[in-house]
């Protein structure tokens, strides 16, 4: 459902120029593992607090070795590493939260919650700086918390971690320049094993039957990892159903009955830590209708729903590659999501104060801004009134796309660019 934005400003979707991090060699810098800091972030609507949890080495760095600052500006989250002897950018990421939704809504005006979270970057060799930011209503980026990582701390913890019970389901190769996306079980008990390596295939069968998905199926490792549960299903609390599962996975977030997520992200990371992985989704063992997705944080949604796999794809491009929801007609818990004078950071939304870093380039010749949503427009490329909940101030290229209904088949072509771009960053 979503990985948008409260704020936001995005000077331009465009990746970074190639010589903005083809200087930073990674054998300079970083080990072939992972350094994982987690940490909470706590407040209330007005206030962002971070409180640090574990820092952990991890086995494998998936990501890329040659993109490691290029990434777009994306998320209403975003770190930065810093090599602390020559002051050099090593590493930036942006990502967005469950904990910044819930700042949006009626309740996080009357009390703190907090939520746990993580960020995970190449094992640095020497002293580094890292920096969370938070994006501000403004649509800038304010410092929320720094620190300081020495990799021979002795208090970075190196536990073993239990062999994962893995199953590939695409192998194209090296993980540094593949998209490396793993499934996990959650509602699954010991005895449906097969039952989730088949849904997982299936999803994966599906998304690759999906432009631009289909053209790219090379540039994917893909594998399903069995987390078994105590009990099947999830949470369902509207309907008084309570289940004992791996990831306490839970509709009704934010009493939306078919919002599903989890808040239980220490389970999720560390059933994940023994894995080669850049993308996480969980599939849920339910047939209700419902799901989730947040940029480079996670993606979920449930198997047996005859809409199931279109949620997928859809909860896939907010946590893959960091598309908006076009949606503005839906039950939703969010107030004054979007600043309307600044830039939605999201590729296929738009304030129109910068449309020139959306899709402007791609309008077709004597296309009227704004775009009526009139049937000789239905499929066309245009700027239709509507869009991040909102049915006026905010516009989005057609009039149906994945990222509005589950009527379309397909992603339009401005989220087919926008996701292409994000899997180019991994390929390079």
């Amino acid at each position: 459902m979503k990985t948008r934005l409260l704020y936001s400003a995005l000077l331009g979707f465009l990746l970074m120029p190639i010589l903005t991090y083809a200087e930073i060699q990674f054998s300079d810098y970083f080990s072939d593992k992972t350094l994982r800091f987690d940490f909470i972030l706590a407040g209330n609507h007005e206030t962002t607090l971070v409180y640090p949890q574990q820092t952990l080495q991890e086995p494998f760095w998936a990501g890329s070795k040659v993109n490691l600052t290029g990434q777009p500006d994306y998320g209403t989250y975003r770190f930065r590493v810093t090599d602390m002897e020559s002051g050099q950018l090593i590493f930036r990421m942006g990502f967005a939260t469950l904990f910044q939704e819930w700042q949006t809504t009626a309740e996080a005006k009357k009390m703190d919650r907090a939520f746990y979270q993580s960020v995970r970057f190449p094992f640095p060799l020497k002293p580094v700086q890292l920096l969370i930011e938070h994006r501000n209503w403004q649509g800038n980026f304010d410092i929320v918390y720094e620190t300081t990582i020495d990799p021979e701390d002795y208090f970075i913890r190196k536990e073993n971690s239990s062999e994962p019970d893995l199953t590939s389901i695409i192998n194209s190769g090296d993980p540094s320049v593949k998209v490396d996306l793993v499934f996990l079980s959650e509602g699954y008990s010991a005895g449906e094993r097969e039952k989730f390596i088949a849904d997982a295939k299936a999803m994966t069968d599906y998304l690759f039957s999906v432009a631009p998905f289909d053209s790219n199926r090379d540039h994917f490792n893909v594998s399903a990892l069995f987390t078994p549960s105590l009990e099947s299903g999830t949470d369902i609390p509207g309907r008084n159903i309570y289940r004992n599962t791996k990831f306490n996975s839970t509709f009704y977030t934010f009493d939306i009955d078919r919002y599903l997520t989890t808040s239980d992200m220490l389970s999720v990371y560390d059933a994940l830590t023994a894995v080669p992985w850049d993308h996480n989704f969980i599939l849920v063992n339910s047939s209700q209708y419902g799901g989730g997705g947040f940029y480079n944080f996670l993606g979920i949604t449930t198997t047996d729903h005859y809409l199931s796999k279109k949620v997928m794809v859809h909860e896939f491009g907010h946590s893959f590659a960091g598309l908006g929801d076009e949606y503005y007609d839906s039950e939703v818990a969010y107030e004054n999501f979007y600043n309307l004078e600044v830039e939605p950071w999201e590729p296929n939304i738009t304030t129109m104060v910068n449309f020139e870093s959306k899709w402007k380039d791609i309008l077709p010749a004597g296309i009227p801004v704004p775009t009526p949503r009139e049937e000789r427009f239905k499929n066309s490329v245009g700027v239709f009134e509507g869009g991040g909940y909102m049915s006026k101030g905010i516009f989005s290229p057609v009039m149906d796309c994945r990222m509005k209904s589950n009527a379309p088949d397909e992603f339009c072509p401005v989220c087919q660019r926008a996701i292409q771009r994000v899997i180019e960053l991994y390929t390079q």
